[in-house]
């Protein structure tokens, strides 16, 4: 019955596409999110509906849409010069196999993030397209949450609908993206227009931050809780009452902490004893590792180089403190093919220094522009009032995710590339119009001396 669901979600959703092409787009969006087929147990899972989706987005927008206000951002070419610089580590790839199987993945990530700002002419499509991300996001934040308040969740314990561990449906990379896109929701909140925020809206926008902020308590992952700080951070900008905020923020943290599970609590914990933890101890020895392998391999070793490495680290736990004595147990720890936790050391192994300078140039171009539209749009002109807010929010959205980004190899999250997408659409958006008012005073005035 669920596949059935799915199905026909899906069908009706490409069949309105015929009608009009850029539901394609956002078909699309939906498929790479939600992986529906990995939700089905025979229907769609041996069908490749990504592929099909991407295909008839790309044959909508080269059939139907209007090109000739169409404007390739730097960071577009940016986008093709690292996929094309992945192809080529890939070639060269210290595991061929493994490598190719990423590769299959990455490869439709950054063609699509490339493609996306393209079809993004519209205020109405740049919306569709966000709206499309956060719900498709909340379809497995909202069920996490349930189960949070339900059983209180833990760490490798939360079940997202999936029992597979990758995507958005492992824990740090769900509670990342679940507090990212809270600045997005709240701007639904206030200058949505597909669905006016009247108190139904609303209603159900606070009920989404609150499972949001579910989502690291039921996982008890401590980028998380990381990232719920930076965001209340970010915050503080726009707010403006700002001590009224921090009270309240106060009031909130302190109110909320009887009712945090225990599970939670203690993994919490270990920030402080980080080197007592397992997982903290291997993240630093194999970032240290993927140090020294750059030195002899600048260019990186293609995906899934980390599979060579070999690791010792010692654990430390401090156990019986009090009265100034304490028992120090130290155990050396041996350990192999460790992933690396964290995109930039992911993409410094895997791409070398020349592939990191392009991720970063990528993202640091994209918080940059985000603070241009900020400023230019702080005094909008009639119209104009969604635009710096919503820059903001994608902003505050994506510094989220370049912190979550330390602790997790999410380098090429496809979730990420979209909110990428979002970003040039908007600038190129913004730009349009401001040629646009530009050149009609110039044109009324060439009429005048005519």
């Amino acid at each position: 019955m669920r596949d059935l669901a799915f199905v026909g979600f899906l069908a009706a959703l490409l069949a309105f596409g015929f009608r009009r092409p850029f539901l394609f787009v956002l078909a699309y969006a939906y498929i790479d999110i939600v992986s529906p087929q990995r939700l089905t147990y025979l229907l769609l899972n041996s069908v490749p509906i990504s592929m099909i989706a991407v295909g008839l987005a790309v044959a909508g927008w080269l059939a139907v849409d209007d090109k000739r206000d169409v404007r390739v951002a730097p960071r577009q070419f940016l986008i093709v010069l690292l996929l094309g610089y992945c192809f080529y580590t890939t070639l060269h790839a210290d595991f061929p196999l493994e490598a190719k199987d990423k590769w299959e993945w990455v490869w439709k990530a950054l063609a699509f993030a490339a493609f996306l700002p393209l079809t993004l002419r519209t205020r109405l499509r740049i919306e569709s397209l966000l709206l499309f991300m956060v719900l498709s996001a909340a379809s497995i934040i909202i069920v996490g949450g349930i189960k949070t308040l339900g059983s209180g969740g833990g760490y490798g314990e939360l079940n997202l609908m999936v029992t597979n561990n990758s995507g958005l449906y492992e824990g740090s990379t769900i509670s990342t993206v679940a507090i990212a896109i809270i600045p997005l929701i709240v701007w639904f909140t206030r200058h949505g227009t597909i669905f006016a925020p009247d108190w139904r809206v609303k209603g159900f926008c606070y009920a989404l931050i609150f499972a949001c902020l579910l989502i690291p308590v039921g996982t008890s992952t401590r980028t998380g809780l990381l990232c719920i700080g930076l965001l209340a951070l970010l915050m503080i900008r726009d707010a403006r009452r700002k001590f009224v905020y921090l009270a309240a923020l106060g009031c909130l943290g302190l109110a909320a902490i009887p009712f945090l599970p225990s599970s939670f609590t203690e993994r919490m914990g270990t920030i402080k004893t980080y080197q007592a933890d397992a997982s903290a101890s291997t993240r630093i020895a194999v970032w240290q590792w993927t140090m020294d392998y750059v030195k002899t391999h600048p260019m990186g070793g293609g995906f899934e180089a980390y599979r060579q490495n070999r690791i010792r680290y010692e654990k430390v736990a401090v156990q019986g403190e009090g009265d100034g004595v304490a028992k120090v147990d130290r155990s050396l720890e041996v350990d192999k093919a460790r992933a690396y936790h964290s995109a930039y050391f992911e993409m410094l192994g895997e791409q070398g220094y020349p592939g990191l300078a392009i991720w970063l140039l990528i993202n640091l171009a994209g918080l940059f522009r985000m603070e241009v539209l900020r400023r230019r749009y702080r005094q909008p002109d009639p119209g104009q009032e969604w635009i710096a807010p919503l820059a903001s929010a994608l902003q505050s959205a994506h510094v989220i995710y370049m912190l979550g980004a330390t602790f997790i190899a999410i380098a090429f999250q496809p979730f990420v590339y979209m909110l990428i997408g979002a970003q040039i659409g908007l600038d190129t958006y913004a730009a349009r119009k401001r040629a646009e008012s530009a050149w009609r005073p110039l044109r009324k005035a060439r009429v005048a001396t005519a």
